[in-house]
């Protein structure tokens, strides 16, 4: 099942669950808000904003958010939740984002939507002409390892669309996504002007009694498989911060969390 089908099918029930599922709701979606930094005034572009649980924390935080998503029934959950709050547009993030003019966007955010694509080269374009100069980009996308692991181990350094088996309320679901090295994830950045400055490693943060202590500890204790810090030269603009991390266990509904990594980024100097 492609990422478009399994929405399709199981978006509803994936939007109830996700908004407070310890995964999305410690893990995702706190380190998210944290690269993002203050986003009072900021214009914010969300790609793949699902039912919109992320689009009204940005909008609660004072941005002017446009969110974007393929599956017009998210996007209608995601305009139900936000009444009005911030647009939201159904796009396909494969083609070209008519929709947003150039230089407008002063921070693009991306939690986990990336790894459904596989050329990632032709949407960096269309982010580098939506960002204003000093822009932002912050994404989170499966770990790449997991992917590996799912190929059966065979050519790490290629990009590939792998499956994975999940129990959705005791139904098997296959999900279809691209997984790349980190080499590639890099070498795309830097291909659209992006430049890395800060490798970290995120967190889950939450002030009540985990739902699943198991989980929680695993999102706590979990190896780091990379760490490294860069900078950008002769640049006003610039990526911050890269994060990996690697949880996984099925989550308290019996939905496999695949091992997540983070990224925020801006733009160099053209």
């Amino acid at each position: 099942m492609s990422g478009n089908a399994f929405w399709q099918q199981h978006g509803v029930t994936w939007a109830q669950r996700s908004e407070h599922g310890l995964p999305n709701a410690a893990y995702d979606r706190p380190a998210i808000l944290r690269l993002a930094g203050d986003v009072t005034g900021r214009r914010v572009l969300e790609l793949g904003c699902a039912a919109g649980v992320l689009t009204r924390q940005l909008a609660d935080r004072g941005a002017s958010v446009l969110a974007l998503d393929r599956e017009p029934q998210m996007a209608a959950l995601a305009r139900q939740r936000l009444e009005a709050r911030a647009r939201v547009e159904v796009a396909d993030l494969e083609q070209p984002l008519d929709m947003v003019p150039d230089a407008c966007i002063d921070l693009v955010v991306a939690s986990l939507v990336l790894h459904y694509i596989e050329d990632w080269r032709p949407l960096l374009g269309e982010l580098h002409r939506c960002l204003v100069p000093g822009g932002a980009l912050v994404f989170s996308i499966h770990h790449p390892i997991t992917g590996w692991q799912l190929s059966g181990k065979a050519d790490y350094h290629r990009t590939e669309l792998v499956s994975e088996q999940y129990d959705y309320d005791g139904q098997p679901v296959t999900l279809q996504m691209y997984r790349r090295p980190v080499s590639a994830i890099f070498r795309q950045l830097r291909g659209a002007g992006f430049a890395v400055d800060v490798v970290d490693e995120p967190l889950p943060e939450t002030a009540r009694e985990p739902s699943d202590p198991e989980l929680m500890h695993i999102l706590r204790t979990q190896p780091v498989f990379c760490s490294s810090e860069r900078y950008a030269r002769n640049s006003n603009r610039r990526i911050r911060t890269f994060r990996l991390w690697h949880p996984l266990r099925p989550t308290v509904t019996g939905a496999l969390q695949p091992p997540l990594t983070l990224a925020k980024g801006t733009l160099t100097a053209r």
